[in-house]
């Protein structure tokens, strides 16, 4: 009895030199991997609020671990130890990108423990080059309709927020536009201005940059809602598509099994870095919403998604 006494203290004394304490969380820097290259939402995102969060007494080093649709990086994460001290910030790609893909390394829903929902913006924007002679989304599908398949469009990558609202639109349309892949949102922009291509769903922010220089023409805006920084856009429900509602989300996860003291921590030090008024004028300006949603709720938020798109991939696979 004494022997097995003496080597359960020894166990627990083990325990407790050989893992780090929660109570104490962070005792050294944390990385927050991006899984796409710097410059990218996400990245920019991350990056106005770590100079916020420093109630964590701690560095946040910012890693991008871009490839494959933010696979490489994404699968990275979900390896890693689940003690707080490795992040994901990444964006709907997240539960987007799996189902197009096959042998995805991970779950996006069971293969992580879900933080936060950081923010989200008010839709992609429906872009034609300027040269286009469609003026509206009405005048765009009725192109489409009187010539199957001739038409096309962009994609930065499948799953992706450029990927996803095409097929919705052509999915609620019933019309025949044609896919062009392409590795980045710079490359399909560029080809868009050109007219090589003839349609792109891209940020608010990028074509309100755009629009300005006078390159292309915003159709309509795939949000519920307007947004400020293009006001006489429509949204897609306006312009006919009853219940299309698709929004670009980021959010903050760690690996599956993170302690609840550790995700309660990570999420209220991002609250507060949300709430900071320098965030909420770069996020105004880049046409984002702070949201900070709990984790129980992103938790569910997630799940939804992914049923979600998983049966938009079992439909468009059928065609």
């Amino acid at each position: 009895m004494r022997v097995l006494l003496v080597a359960c203290l020894g166990l627990l004394t083990f325990q407790a030199i050989g893992q780090p304490s929660v109570s104490s969380f962070p005792t050294k820097p944390i990385h927050v991997v991006v899984p796409s290259p710097p410059g990218g939402p996400p990245d920019l995102i991350i990056r106005m609020l770590t100079p916020k969060m420093t109630g964590l007494g701690q560095p946040l080093v910012v890693e991008n671990r871009a490839g494959a649709g933010g696979i490489v990086g994404t699968a990275y994460v979900a390896k890693m130890p689940a003690d707080g001290y490795t992040w994901l910030v990444t964006t709907a790609s997240h539960v987007n990108t799996p189902p197009f893909n096959t042998n995805v390394p991970f779950d996006p829903v069971k293969d992580f423990t879900h933080v936060t929902l950081i923010a989200q913006n008010f839709g992609q924007a429906l872009t034609v080059p300027a040269s286009s002679p469609f003026k509206s989304v009405q005048e765009l599908i009725a192109g489409a309709k009187r010539n199957p398949g001739k038409l096309n469009y962009g994609s930065a990558g499948i799953g992706t927020a450029s990927h996803i609202p095409a097929e919705v639109m052509k999915s609620m349309s019933g019309t025949d536009i044609a896919l062009i892949p392409y590795k980045g949102v710079a490359e399909a922009m560029s080809d868009l201005i050109a007219g090589r291509i003839d349609l792109f769903f891209v940020g608010t922010q990028i074509a309100a940059s755009q629009v300005q220089s006078g390159k292309v023409r915003v159709l309509a805006l795939t949000g519920a809602k307007r947004w400020k920084g293009l006001p006489d856009v429509p949204t897609m429900q306006e312009a006919g598509f009853k219940d299309y509602n698709l929004i670009n989300w980021f959010g903050l996860w760690l690996p599956a099994d993170a302690p609840p003291e550790i995700v309660s921590r990570i999420h209220a030090e991002t609250l507060k870095a949300l709430a900071d008024p320098d965030v909420r004028q770069q996020f105004d300006a880049q046409g984002l919403e702070g949201v900070g949603m709990p984790p129980a709720q992103f938790a569910k938020f997630v799940a939804k998604e992914s049923a979600f798109i998983n049966d938009l991939a079992s439909r468009i696979e059928k065609k």
